[in-house]
């Protein structure tokens, strides 16, 4: 920080988009960790709390406060000793509110760093907030905690991890409630390394889990090389990434989407201006439980020809891969400052296709990828990545550009 000469005052100048949100700390005489004395907003993470930086642009996450006024479902916990792994740990399982008064089967959501989901990112109250809502069904939810958590989430205890669970768990879960035990009615989640484990049982069994979402995720190169060379699976993908996320993600991410587009796989991507902490991971936890389990149609369902836009929206440009232009759409609900934008694979803004004020509808523009890059000819090969801002509104997508 900087002293104000001639004062007591010492500040520190960033700049942060509108809608941005970051944990922070002090660090005292290069040694000792402080909390903001003068900021209220705090937010816990998994080294204990953190200062929370909220722009103005940013809302909060109505979904992870706990509401006296609604109904909400129930905890228990069992202790289970795998034989495939050769350890135990303390599984917790969240059954709807009216699971025991009713007869109905329920879908079922698989979660990593289960403790952490309940105690950090309040997933019992974000599954109430959005049953009570009507933006999902019931669910029951399974918050399954690591023992050995980089080698069975991203290393040598993966196969070992993906039996545990898929010849262990599913089937107690199956046999002690009443369970949909079609693929398409289970999901696998996680954030960094539990992202990863989710890709890789989605990949490895997907039979078993049709739907995965994938956070901040770290994706291992056997998973990669997997999805670039094998057959399109019969899974539903949700992939998220701060914008301010661990450095050596953002690549790796970025960089897969692609993949899932080249294979069809139907998937919904998105970028906040966050880090890699559980206050980003906590708020988006309702993104991909209403794409597996929600109960309203959204835009994506919709016909491309339909003539109000519901939300806004950013698709996907065509032709993809292209050489040297294609057309990129996105639809707006209202009227209003809006921004598109071009970034290279390290997050380096190449081209800015719109900033301005646009009026509601539908619209359309062609990105000539010859007019940018500050070289005869243009951007050179590769992937690129289109982002769409207007409010509090970011959306994502990547484009490749073959010559």
């Amino acid at each position: 920080m900087t002293r104000v000469e001639g004062t007591t005052l010492w500040f520190h100048t960033r700049r942060f988009e509108q809608d941005a949100r970051l944990d922070y700390k002090f660090v005292v005489n290069g040694n000792s960790w402080i909390l903001d004395p003068r900021n209220a907003l705090h937010v816990s993470g998994g080294f204990g709390p953190n200062s929370e930086l909220r722009m103005p642009g940013y809302v909060p996450a109505p979904e992870i406060q706990y509401y006296p006024t609604i109904p909400h479902g129930s905890l228990r916990d069992t202790t289970w000793a795998s034989v495939n792994l050769g350890n135990s740990r303390t599984i917790r399982i969240y059954t709807p509110p009216g699971y025991d008064v009713q007869t109905e089967s329920y879908p079922v959501v698989y979660v990593h760093d289960g403790q952490e989901y309940v105690t950090l990112a309040s997933a019992h109250n974000v599954l109430d907030y959005l049953v009570s809502e009507g933006k999902i069904e019931p669910v029951i939810g399974v918050f399954i905690p690591p023992v050995n958590r980089t080698a069975e989430y991203a290393g040598s205890s993966m196969t070992q991890f993906a039996r545990f669970m898929v010849e262990e768990i599913v089937p107690y879960i199956d046999t002690r409630y009443r369970t949909r035990r079609s693929p398409e009615s289970r999901a696998v989640l996680g954030a960094s390394n539990g992202g990863n484990i989710s890709l890789w049982l989605g990949y490895q069994h997907p039979e078993v889990f049709g739907n995965v979402a994938a956070y901040s995720t770290n994706i291992v190169d056997s998973l990669s090389r997997g999805f670039t060379s094998s057959a399109r699976k019969p899974l539903t993908l949700y992939l998220d990434l701060g914008t301010y996320d661990i450095a050596v993600l953002i690549p790796l991410v970025r960089g897969f989407i692609p993949i899932l587009e080249s294979k069809g796989y139907p998937h919904e991507y998105r970028e906040y201006h966050e880090g890699h902490s559980w206050g980003n991971w906590r708020a988006h936890l309702n993104n991909s439980l209403e794409m597996f389990f929600g109960t309203n149609t959204s835009m994506r369902d919709l016909p491309e020809d339909h003539t109000v836009p519901g939300g806004l929206e950013l698709h996907q440009n065509f032709p993809n891969p292209f050489n040297p232009t294609t057309v990129v759409r996105y639809s707006l609900p209202v009227v209003g400052e809006m921004r598109l934008a071009v970034y290279d694979a390290l997050g380096r803004e190449v081209a800015v296709l719109a900033e301005e004020r646009k009026e509601a509808g539908h619209h359309e523009l062609v990105f000539d990828a010859t007019r940018h890059g500050g070289q005869a000819g243009g951007l050179a090969s590769g992937v690129y990545f289109y982002r769409l801002t207007s409010g509090n509104f970011t959306q994502t997508k990547s484009l490749i550009l073959l010559k």
